[in-house]
Order: C-alpha cells, then structure tokens, then sequence
C-alpha cells in the first residue's frame, strides 16, 4: 500500500473516532444517571446538556481549520486530532464532578473540530474522479462510529462502568495518533491531486451551488445531531423502557444506524453515475414524512422507521460532501469545507441543548420529532434548489456550457 492509500485509510480512521467520540455521552447518560446518581444526578437532561461545550467548540473550531492547515500542515493537524481527542476522552474519564466532565468533553470537541475541513479535503484531493465511492466509503466508517457509539458504550458502562466507557476508546485514538505519526510530515494526497485541472465552472452556477450548500448546511447538521443523540432514548422509550435493558437499548441503536452506513455506501456508487440533485432529491423526501410517523409510534414498527430515516440522514451526508468537490476547485476546498462545518456545526450545536429543554417542557420525544420533521422540510426546498447540470459527470463539458437563465436573463 502506498503512502496515499495509508494516508486514506487514516483519515478513514478519524472518521470513526469522531463520530464515536461525540456520542458516547448520549448513551453514557443513561448509565450516569444509575452509576453515580449522588456525583452527577439522576435526570436525563441536565447530564446530556453537558455536551453543549463539547458541540459548539466542534461547530466553531472547524471555521479555522482550512487557514491553519496552509500555515502547519493538514498532516500535522490530523495528528494533533488523533492525540488530543483521545487524550480529552480520558480526562473524561476520571471526571470527579459535572464541570470537569463539561469540560473534557468541550476539549474533545475542540480537536475533533480538526476532522471533517481537513480529513474531508485530504480524501477529495486523492480519490481523483471517484470522489463519490471514495465519499461512500468514508462514510461507511464515520456511520460506524455512530453506529457503534451506543451499542459498544452501553456494554461497556452495563459491564465495567461509564468512565471505562470513555477511557477505552481514548487510549485506541492515542494509540492510532502514534502509529500516523511515523507517516512524517507529508501531504501525499495533496501532492497527488496537485496536477489535476479543475474545470472553469460559471460563477452564478457555483453561487448557486455554494448558497444552497450552505442553506443546507444549518438544517442537517442540527437534524444528523439530533437524531444521533435522541437514538438511545427514543429506543429507551419505546421498545426497552428498563433499566436493565441498557445494552438491548444500545443495540437497537446500533442497528437502526447500521442502516445509515449501508446507505452511505450505495449512494457514493451512485453519485458516480448520476447528478447530485437526482441522488438528493429521493433522500430529502423520506426524512419530512418519516419523522411525522416517528413522533407517534410505539414498539417495534419503531425500528424499521427509524432506519429508513438514518438511511436518508446519512446518505444525504455523502451528497453534500461531495457537492463541495464538484463545484469548487481544490485550492479553496479547505477553506470552504471550513465554512460549511462551521456553519452546520453551529446547528449541530443547538441540537443537545434543544433535546434536553424540549423533552424536559413539551412532552417527551414527540415533540422534538415534530421539530425535526419541520427542519427536514428546509432540506426538501434545498434538493429542489440545487443545480441538475450534466458537467457533473463530464467536467470537460464545462467549457462549452450554456450560462444558467438567471445569468442569461440578467445580461439582457
């Protein structure tokens, strides 16, 4: 394996990790509040409010992300990834109280804000023509963090605690920190994608792309979050509603998320074949009226709905990444990778805290799921505004395509 195919597979890595390590606290609490009721109380919303640190320095640590790459290096910020979530993974760990934990997981959040501007922008610049079986598998890995935050969490607080919970994982992100380490201080996929062209794409089509994408950005960063993190409690809720059921809780979790990754996979292929809006367009109809059902089911016809809305959650994810590599070109993706996680993130942000509130003063799931269904609406009018252009999967077209009718319409 090559330097370039290493490089990937760590960046492959990272994706696990980040997602796993924002979302042990969301099954944890369920342990916490059984574990060490007098250290940290025994309700629901307070403990997951204390992630809200730990999201909004995720959300704001990614707009600088594309600026300190051009001065360290994308290579060095992703080993600072590796060593200092894992190492804030531990701190939380040996939390004594509240606030230390708050803070630990606000650390992490920190450095796993380095991720997804520069993991995303490293793997763009070396999957070449295939960006969206390369965005497909990349997703696979970050779903399976996602995936397996819940269910590995649960078994490990159900067996040895919640602090082993966090420790655990923390130690494995050290330790594939300094395996990376011993790559050195080269950027070979950026060095690989250097003598690429990029097609000159007419300025109103990319506005158009980048306003959406943006738009975009806010709505599903706030729905990927939210529902992330209600998983374990609406499972808890209503298909295992016991505390002795805690590892079945975080299985069912596991299971309607595993949808998301598989999903991830098959929409990469299809991007390959297909515009960007003919993919998102199906996708962004499933989420509005899956969450309406959602918010009054019981039992087990719960599980199959949920995975049909992980399923388009997290395909979606592989489109709106690689909507970024197909309108912009390779010099200002950093940065504007930066942007659109800033903004998504700050979305992504609001999600603990909202559960937390919503759930504590409007009646339970139901209602956070109304919310969600209305947000989700936002994404439909998105996949409705994107551009449909055939120069997707011809980049060489470009040169000789039609300006777009608002172009047209204004030079007259």
């Amino acid at each position: 394996m090559d330097a370039a195919h290493r490089q990937i597979w760590f960046v492959n890595a990272a994706h696990i990790f980040t997602h796993y390590g924002l979302l042990i606290l969301a099954t944890g609490v369920l342990a916490i509040v059984l574990q060490e009721p007098a250290m940290f109380g025994t309700d629901y919303g307070p403990i997951l409010a204390l992630g809200t640190g730990m999201f909004v320095l995720y959300g704001l640590g990614s707009l600088p992300m594309g600026w300190l790459a051009e001065r360290f290096g994308r290579p060095a910020l992703l080993a600072a990834f590796f060593l200092g979530s894992g190492a804030a993974l531990v701190l939380a760990a040996f939390a004594p109280g509240p606030y230390w934990l708050a803070g630990a997981l606000a650390l992490m959040g920190a450095f796993s804000a380095i991720y997804h501007p520069i993991g995303t922008a490293m793997l763009v610049d070396a999957a070449g023509a295939r960006v969206g079986a390369a965005m497909g598998i990349n997703g696979v890995f970050g779903n399976l963090g996602v995936a397996l935050a819940p269910v590995v969490t649960a078994f490990v607080a159900a067996w040895l605690g919640w602090r082993w919970a966090f420790a655990v994982p923390g130690v494995l992100c050290v330790l594939v920190g300094l395996l990376y380490l011993r790559e050195g201080p080269e950027d070979v996929a950026k060095n690989k994608a250097a003598g690429k062209p990029f097609p000159e794409i007419p300025a109103a089509v990319v506005r158009r792309a980048v306003v959406v994408l943006l738009s975009l950005a806010t709505v599903s960063g706030f729905i990927f979050n939210a529902f992330t993190l209600l998983l374990p409690k609406l499972m808890a809720e209503r298909l295992a509603n016991s505390p002795d059921l805690l590892p079945v809780v975080g299985l069912l979790a596991f299971l309607v998320t595993i949808c998301g990754g598989l999903t991830q996979f098959t929409v990469g292929r299809l991007i390959d074949r297909n515009t960007l809006r003919r993919v998102f367009l199906p996708l962004a109809c499933i989420q509005m009226p899956g969450f309406l059902l959602l918010s009054q089911l019981q039992g087990w016809m719960v599980l199959p709905v949920a995975g049909l809305i992980a399923a388009a959650i997290f395909g979606q994810v592989t489109v709106n990444e690689t909507m970024t590599a197909r309108y912009v070109a390779p010099a200002l993706r950093a940065k504007l990778y930066s942007i659109r996680f800033f903004v998504g993130f700050l979305g992504a942000a609001a999600a603990s805290p909202f559960i937390a509130w919503l759930h504590a003063t409007a009646g339970g799931l139901g209602s956070v799921l109304l919310v969600l269904a209305f947000f989700a609406a936002v994404t439909f009018l998105c996949a409705l505004a994107f551009p449909d252009r055939k120069e997707e999967l011809a980049p060489e077209l470009w040169a000789s395509a039609p300006p777009p009718r608002g172009a047209v319409a204004a030079a007259e």
